[in-house]
């Protein structure tokens, strides 16, 4: 369906407070802009912030959406013959072997990551992000295995699933902040992605393995 000309300039409004926003917390802080400094530069009012982002934590992960369902999505996607953990491991390992900046493989990425280190609100705000990402997955997982609503065996690979890329995307940041180079940082991860696929049991690895339709 053709998006209309009102949702367009909504989306567009939307956008342009966030890059308004983001510039001003990047170069400043997090914590020392306000909604109200943010609503005048981007020249609309205070109220009209409020509209498209309920707290000011949502202007900074202004796409949280994709990032919370994001290893759910590639549990779905799997292919046929393929487990829940092997999809992850694989998406995860292309995203890194192209430098993507999804995995955080991008110059400029350790400034995103000192303003979010600078604020104790952004920092709770992450770990919020990371249990809901964690619970989506868990679902999948559970629909996708037939589970009951009784099984643990959801949560259990969920945890295990989630510290992979939990552990891969903080490794990423610390090297990044570091100031070291995305292509560099990207070869070591992949090590890194090796190394933890070795320490998960057969039984994580071959979870919910979809079949042939």
């Amino acid at each position: 369906m053709a998006e209309g000309l009102r949702e367009r300039k909504k989306r567009q409004t939307r956008q342009y407070i966030s890059d308004v926003a983001t510039g001003l917390f990047m170069e400043r802080g997090f914590d020392e802009v306000t909604l109200a400094e943010i609503a005048r530069a981007a020249d609309v009012s205070v109220n009209t912030v409020y509209n498209y982002f309920p707290a000011k934590e949502d202007l900074f992960f202004d796409r949280s959406k994709g990032l919370i369902d994001r290893l759910a999505r590639f549990v779905r996607a799997r292919r046929v013959g393929e487990s829940a953990a092997a999809a992850v491991l694989r998406e995860l390992r292309e995203e890194v072997e192209s430098v993507s900046p999804k995995v955080g493989l991008i110059e400029g990425y350790e400034r995103f990551m000192k303003v979010v280190h600078g604020s104790a609100a952004l920092q709770a705000r992450l770990w919020y992000m990371q249990r809901e990402q964690y619970e989506e997955l868990e679902a999948a997982l559970r629909r996708e295995a037939g589970a009951e609503g009784d099984d643990p065996m959801p949560g259990l690979i969920a945890g295990q699933i989630n510290w992979v890329h939990q552990t891969l995307m903080a490794s990423i940041a610390q090297e990044m902040v570091a100031g070291r180079k995305p292509e560099v940082v990207s070869r070591e991860a992949l090590v890194l992605l090796d190394e933890m696929e070795e320490l998960l049991s057969e039984r994580v690895l071959n979870y919910a393995v979809r079949a042939a339709d």
